[in-house]
């Protein structure tokens, strides 16, 4: 059965769905079954005839594809193109994206002062440890503690909010 589907319909997923729905048929409609021919060609003739319909379905389809608002125009002085997409991101994508600074912006208010400022200073300003250390009054070390920590407790604001990042 699924070689005659497929030999009809030229695709193997559609050969695996008409005779999905061949047996299906046969099944609801073996009452219906005579007797005249054998069994395999009576579900031969379903299957054959469901190939074709998916044939002509497929078909119709094809005829009926809508076009892309991307694809040449023809004009009268041969084909021109129209607009080219924009490279800036989507709109949605700028949306997300707003979303998401808008998130990180309120996990980081929540925040310590001391942990707060520590963040700050180092992932938005760029200032080094050492330079940290000398404008807060503590060693590198405490400042990459802290700094630790506060990215640590936004991770944790960030999926309490956005869920897994």
């Amino acid at each position: 059965m699924l070689n005659i589907a497929f030999r009809i319909t030229g695709d193997y997923d559609d050969a695996c769905e008409v005779v999905q729905d061949a047996f299906l048929s046969a099944h609801k409609n073996i009452k219906t079954f005579r007797g005249d021919s054998k069994f395999t060609t009576w579900l031969t003739t379903i299957t054959m005839n469901l190939a074709k319909n998916r044939l002509k379905q497929m078909k119709s389809r094809q005829t009926h594809v809508a076009f892309s608002l991307d694809d040449p125009i023809q004009t009268d002085d041969g084909q021109m193109t129209v607009d080219p997409p924009s490279k800036e991101p989507s709109v949605l994508d700028q949306m997300l994206k707003r979303d998401v600074r808008t998130q990180v912006q309120e996990c980081i208010k929540k925040l310590d002062h001391a942990f707060r400022e520590v963040l700050v200073l180092r992932d938005m300003q760029e200032f080094s440890y050492e330079e940290i250390g000398s404008m807060l009054k503590m060693r590198a070390g405490t400042v990459k503690s802290r700094l630790f920590r506060a990215r640590d407790m936004v991770k944790d604001c960030l999926k309490s909010v956005m869920g897994e990042l």
